[in-house]
């Protein structure tokens, strides 16, 4: 799972071009990331209405699940949320249960009475027994103002979806649906000894927590992982929104069952003009979980990570398209579907286990497809290798101790031998390469990229500036910081001998973090737009912070 499969050329020049547009951004507040959600094996839920707040300043009204009012919610990871999971939400709470578990779910109705009676379907969950509700096309459903439970015992561990399983069309798209992780019961021995317990120990040498909700995706040895973060992809068309509200006004307080006391909402032609992200479009996604601003879209959309990590993806379309989605910077190892593992017919003795154990099949996807209800798992890591030239800016000639770092390669070619070095996971066959051809500046010698003139680079909020990665890297590189200041003085004082400027060249002096930034966005074009205006919709960054950035994932 280690060995990379980068995107070759096509890789080379997105990096080539990186270094020339800007990919670098600078990260000058926390970052959030983990997959938050409420943890347990009962969970009392409510469907109600509320609106959801758009990037074009709309209020979209719309339907979704929250927590009941008696019920109080377990947060992972295990701080208070207070004030959220007690009003609907789109996407509905992440449940997160354990294999082999039984699993308690009771759902109110308190959607308006017009809408009808309504449920929560689990595809590909055998449920063992219903308690109230009453029969409906496909699972037992609530009444307006009444309950139905659901009982069964987790399945396999996976990511899956849930969502209305009564008037699908209208339903799912007003916002009933979510995301139930099911954690592998035991961690396989290997996620616990050798590069996964360096892993850990690289992220706790920079005050670093563990979020993580399991050390394995699955019960297999070659699942496990550092990071993971849950995508749940849906469009939204307003103007079903706009009706289904209109047609609740009209209806008021009816009587269920009486006559008026319907919609009847047209769901095609469909039109969507809101393409989302946990509940969110771009820029919205990059906020924090839990922001306030978004008291019904508790879930963000910002990745990230550090060269090395295994970053596990969890992917729901939850919709009525299909969404390929690109993610920049590598492709993604595809582990299972709907909690199934894609499993090949030969074994394998993995390191650090005894037990010889089916391997892995699943294909490396360029671009991911989300089929609608269709869940996958799937690893996606970055080490800088294949660039051909040193992403961190060591430079031999340079006064700073941290540009004289060595990298000592292990058997796949990377710098794993401490995990506390701020160069841990360094691609080594690329240490002290410079990264440009000409002028001659960075590292003596000519690297693979002949930079502009730094004054025709394009400024913006979001600008780096720099090709490398970390704290005072540019000047590292270029040979302007002396002895005995391993900081530096700010940019305007290095006096490059090179045409490559400064990171933090709006933002932050180039003793700031900098880090890459891998845009990850639907290949469909109309799906990075809302409302067609660009940029927005599916869209989103993957950072990839250096070591010594704390990404922070509490919130």
């Amino acid at each position: 799972m280690r060995a990379t499969n980068m995107k070759n050329k096509i890789f080379q020049t997105q990096m080539l071009l990186a270094a020339m547009v800007a990919v670098t951004l600078l990260l000058t507040v926390s970052a959030w990331a983990a997959a938050p959600g409420i943890k347990g094996t009962t969970f009392n839920l409510v469907a109600a209405p509320a609106y959801l707040n758009q990037p074009d300043g709309q209020a979209v009204y719309s339907w979704g699940y929250g927590c009941a009012t008696n019920f109080t919610p377990t947060f992972v990871p295990g701080l208070s949320r207070s004030g959220f999971c007690n009003v609907m939400q789109v996407p509905g709470p992440t449940l997160i249960v354990t294999e082999g578990t039984p699993v308690v779910v009771t759902l109110t109705n308190n959607l308006p009475p017009s809408a009808g009676n309504t449920s929560i379907l689990f595809p590909g969950v055998t449920l063992s027994a219903f308690t109230d509700g009453t029969p409906g096309l496909l699972t037992q459903e609530a009444v307006p103002g009444a309950t139905v439970t659901y009982r069964f015992t987790a399945p396999s561990p996976g990511t899956r979806a849930y969502y209305s399983g009564t008037q699908g069309d209208l339903q799912v798209e007003m916002g009933l649906y979510g995301a139930l992780i099911v954690l592998p019961a035991s961690v396989p021995s290997n996620c616990t000894s050798g590069l996964a317990a360096k892993n850990l120990a690289a992220e706790a040498a920079h005050s670093e927590s563990d979020y993580r909700l399991s050390q394995a995706a699955y019960d297999h040895p070659d699942t496990c992982y550092d990071r993971e973060y849950l995508f749940q992809f849906a469009e939204m068309d307003p103007r079903i929104h706009t009706q289904a509200e209109a047609q609740v006004a009209a209806a008021k307080a009816c009587a269920p069952g009486t006559a008026g006391c319907s919609l009847n909402v047209p769901t095609e032609p469909y039109h969507p003009a809101y393409f989302l992200i946990n509940g969110r479009s771009m820029p919205d996604d990059m906020d924090p979980n839990y922001a306030t601003e978004y008291p019904h879209q508790p879930y963000n959309g910002d990745p990230h990570m550090h060269p090395g990590e295994l970053t596990l993806i969890r992917v729901i379309g939850q919709g009525r398209w299909q969404h390929p989605f690109h993610e920049h910077g590598n492709h993604v190892r595809i582990l299972g579907r709907d909690g199934n593992l894609i499993l090949s017919s030969s074994t394998i003795t993995y390191p650090g286990t005894t037990t010889p154990a089916q391997a892995l099949a699943g294909p490396l996807q360029f671009t991911t497809t989300t089929t609608p209800g269709l869940a996958f798992d799937g690893i996606f890591y970055w080490t800088a290798k294949g660039l051909n030239w040193d992403a961190y800016g060591h430079n031999p000639t340079s006064g700073d101790p941290l540009a004289k770092l060595t990298c000592t390669p292990d058997a796949n070619g990377y710098n794993t031998g401490d995990p506390t070095a701020i160069n841990y996971y360094e691609w080594c066959q690329d240490h002290f390469k410079p990264v440009q051809k000409a002028p001659f500046g960075d590292v003596a010698g000519g690297g693979p990229v002949t930079l502009p003139d730094a004054n025709l680079f394009t400024n913006g909020a979001w600008y780096g500036g720099s090709p490398y990665l970390g704290p005072n890297a540019t000047t590292r590189a270029t040979g302007c910081i002396t002895a005995g200041q391993p900081n530096g003085p700010s940019g305007s004082q290095c006096g490059q001998t090179g045409s490559t400027p400064p990171s933090g060249t709006i933002a932050n002096p180039p003793g700031s973090e900098a880090g890459f930034a891998f845009m990850w966005h639907s290949h469909n074009e109309r799906e990075i737009t809302t409302n067609n205006i660009f940029p927005g919709g599916m869209l989103m960054m993957m950072l990839v912070d250096s070591r010594e950035y704390i990404i922070d994932e509490t919130n």
